[in-house]
């Protein structure tokens, strides 16, 4: 089920909210996404809007949720500090009475009502929207797969699988932190000498990986299988990701069984939940495959997927350093991809995820893996972007990266742009390396 275009799209809807009209901001009111946030010494779920947040429960307690349905997704939403309820029973009703409730030409009273339950974006601390059970993480990029592939197969950079199963593994969910959060470098085995043993030391290859990263809303029941048709109606929304990577404990240990300390560290998502319903006016067809590609199985293949299974992301990376910040050189923009660039579409990694009848749960975390393009311009790690350290990027302070070195901050941006339609956001996804204990 692709969500249809409706009226909380409007490009026209404004807000009385005046940072929501603003051309450049990620939450105008056709965004709304959700977030968990501090506020009176208490966690609650809020909505983003311009440069501030909507408490869900000062506007249940204020009675502001009065038609039906919204009301009771704003009690799942009211009754713990988690979006979890919420991502199972949907909250497409309760997303249109918050847009009514901010568009400009609402009634006087109402809109003092509201205003009561504002909080300024700059006052609060966000927390992790749910409580994340379950993280998998997918290689879904054919171009991420071909350069990395060639930096170590060069002439087989694509395992034979590839084009058959969207691959993925098993991440760890409680390694998982919200934006903001320092990063400590990890420790683990280097095997850089292969004429010496492995030592245990700070990794020397520390990246990121740019990603976007979806929600189960309904899960399903071990043993049971979910639809490509129905794919989507599992998933609540997306966030951004930066699955952070040791490249050298990774390559030492990745044989025979795949990625284990080297990913399992760290995790940096973005606090902001954007929901699939904003989404629905940035849907585009599935990739396109090359003639000789083989076409996905039965169980992967639908046409509405097809046509409508991919989403125009535009993403980007930029980083900081230590230095630049004391000289106050602005954040350096290493790269830019688009989501729309994916293999496999997210209703594909999901369906296939269920397909063995493993019981997906309300809350896990899916990411798609490094998500780059064609161009070099478009590559969305260090690995990828420096040809395995071979040729360092070159920053404005005169520095240059090979890997990312204590002190670095990386922030990455994601936001959907169509002719027609407002521009919405993801917020940022940010994290700043700090030494090895």
């Amino acid at each position: 089920m692709i969500y249809e275009i409706n009226e909380t799209h409007d490009q026209n809807l404004k807000s009385w909210v005046e940072s929501a009209n603003a051309p450049d901001t990620d939450f105008p009111i056709q965004n709304l996404p959700f977030c968990v946030f501090e506020g009176e010494e208490m966690w609650n779920i809020g909505i983003a809007i311009g440069d501030q947040i909507l408490g869900m429960t000062a506007c249940f307690e204020n009675g502001l949720f009065s038609d039906h349905e919204a009301e009771m997704e704003a009690k799942y939403a009211n009754d713990n500090a988690d979006l979890a309820d919420l991502m199972h029973h949907g909250a497409s009703q309760l997303r249109k009475r918050v847009s009514e409730i901010l568009r400009d030409d609402v009634d006087d009273a109402t809109k003092k009502l509201v205003q009561r339950c504002m909080v300024s974006m700059s006052d609060v601390d966000f927390e992790l929207p749910t409580f994340i059970g379950d993280y998998t993480d997918f290689y879904c990029s054919i171009y991420h797969a071909t350069n990395v592939g060639k930096l170590f197969r060069p002439d087989n950079p694509l395992m034979p699988n590839y084009k058959w199963i969207p691959i993925g593994y098993h991440g760890r969910a409680s390694s998982i932190v919200v934006s903001g959060e320092d990063v400590v470098r990890p420790k683990g085995q280097n095997h850089s000498k292969e004429d010496a043993p492995p030592v245990y030391i700070p990794s020397k290859a520390l990246d990121y990986e740019m990603e976007v990263g979806f929600f189960v809303g309904k899960g399903n029941e071990l043993g049971e299988t979910i639809d490509i048709k129905d794919a989507e109606e599992h998933i609540f929304g997306l966030c951004l990701v930066n699955d952070w990577s040791a490249r050298d404990i990774q390559g030492w240990e990745y044989q025979p069984l795949g990625p284990f300390l080297g990913k399992s560290f760290a995790t940096t998502i973005s606090p902001f939940v954007v929901t699939m319903e904003a989404l629905a006016p940035f849907r585009v067809p599935a990739f396109e495959r090359d003639a000789d590609d083989p076409k996905p199985l039965d169980y992967l293949a639908n046409e509405e997927n097809e046509k409508f299974g991919g989403l125009d992301i535009k993403l980007e990376v930029y980083i900081q350093t230590e230095k630049m910040r004391s000289e106050n050189i602005e954040p350096f923009l290493l790269s830019r991809s688009n989501l729309k660039d994916l293999y496999w579409t997210i209703g594909q990694m999901l369906t296939h995820h269920a397909s063995n009848g493993c019981n997906l749960q309300t809350g896990d975390l899916m990411a798609t893996g490094t998500v780059s393009g064609k161009e070099d311009s478009e590559r969305g790690c260090l690995l990828e972007m420096t040809k395995r350290g071979a040729e360092p990027v070159e920053l404005p302070s005169g520095e240059t990266r090979k890997f990312l070195e204590d002190g670095d901050e990386i922030i990455m941006k994601g936001f959907c742009e169509r002719e027609g339609f407002r521009r919405i956001g993801f917020g940022r996804c940010r994290g700043r390396i700090v030494p090895a204990n």
